[in-house]
């Protein structure tokens, strides 16, 4: 249990991956949730958890005033996330629908904010051990990671402008239970032998179980000193792709991957594919894009050092301790059918 006296948290995206495993934790550690949800979301959970339900979305600058109001800590755990579509379609929701929140935030004066943000906001390029004194990427490969960027200018500006009590968490790659895109996906890509590593899959993945980043949210929150500072968070150890894709193909009973394509190679059909699909205006992504070229051809090592030092940020998880519990999820035999009770 917390030593943190009980607050009321007001969550977004609660029904998202990252977002229920927020509630989760809060409702364990003693505090009242209150959580936006849209009438179509599947509240089941939430539910049963006994969370306060606040009608609306990030674009309804209504409900956010009603959830923040009284609220003692917020978490944006909302975003518009993918690897394909327009900049003004993330920006929309991740950045202009994002201001409303942050005005509910400092007109109900809440003493915590934390933002979830992306390690994305990096420049497309390797990464050896980049910390926060790096500077964001002012042109992201993809739109999604742009409108991240943009997302995090705001959310500081209120830092300094409007004296909000805000931090910033910058997970990796996020996975885990409850997880019912990214890890699916891969599963069916190597079920039908169609994956393949850009370049000898040796690079690292900046992945981050769920639960240690949900650990890194309250950490931001909990600690004085975390006020208008940024935190890179990740599993911590060193991971490369090819580890954490054969663990998958491995826990899925499935036979390790060994395609591999030149690094030169998968950027060309990157530029080329998204050039096709732009030009027939095809609202799904081509096979090979710049995000997954980023995802799957970079080396993506960015140092956690600043929040184990300000933070006292201590992954509980591995990696491989993280993929075993989102696979047992994924598995039909093992899911749970009734979302477990967080103990109080």
């Amino acid at each position: 249990m917390s030593t943190i006296s009980p607050k009321t948290i007001f969550i977004t995206g609660a029904t998202g991956l990252v977002g229920s495993h927020v509630v989760e934790e809060a409702i364990r550690k003693g505090h009242r949730v209150r959580a936006l949800v849209r009438a179509s979301s599947d509240t089941r959970w939430l539910d049963q958890w006994g969370v306060d339900k606040v009608l609306g979305d990030l674009a309804d600058p209504e409900a956010l005033r009603r959830g923040a109001d009284g609220a003692d800590w917020i978490f944006n755990c909302a975003a518009k996330v993918g690897d394909w579509g327009t900049l003004e379609e993330f920006r929309s929701l991740n950045v202009d629908a994002f201001r409303h929140l942050l005005d509910a935030a400092v007109a109900s004066k809440v003493e915590r904010f934390v933002h979830v943000s992306s390690l994305g906001v990096y420049e497309g390029r390797d990464h050896f051990g980049t910390d926060e004194t790096v500077p964001t990427a002012a042109e992201s490969l993809d739109a999604y990671t742009r409108s991240k960027v943009e997302a995090e200018e705001l959310a500081l500006s209120y830092v300094r402008n409007q004296a909000l009590p805000l931090s910033v968490v910058r997970p990796g790659f996020i996975y885990g239970p409850r997880d019912r895109t990214v890890l699916p996906k891969l599963i069916k890509a190597l079920q039908s032998g169609r994956f393949a590593y850009f370049g000898s899959g040796n690079q690292a993945l900046n992945c981050i179980y769920v639960k240690n980043l949900v650990q890194g949210i309250f950490l931001a929150a909990e600690v004085p000193q975390a006020i208008g500072e940024i935190f890179n968070v990740t599993d911590g150890a060193r991971v490369s792709k090819r580890q954490f894709v054969g663990k998958v193909a491995e826990l899925a009973h499935l036979r390790a991957p060994r395609k591999k394509i030149p690094l030169w190679l998968a950027w060309t059909l990157a530029v080329l594919m998204e050039r096709r699909a732009k030009r027939l205006k095809s609202t799904e992504p081509p096979l090979v894009n710049k995000a997954r070229y980023k995802f799957l051809g970079l080396n993506l090592d960015f140092s956690t050092a600043k929040a184990q030092r300000l933070l006292g940020y201590k992954p509980a998880f591995t990696t491989e301790q993280g993929l075993v519990e989102a696979m047992a999820d994924l598995a039909p035999t093992t899911a749970s059918t009734s979302p477990p009770v967080p103990a109080h």
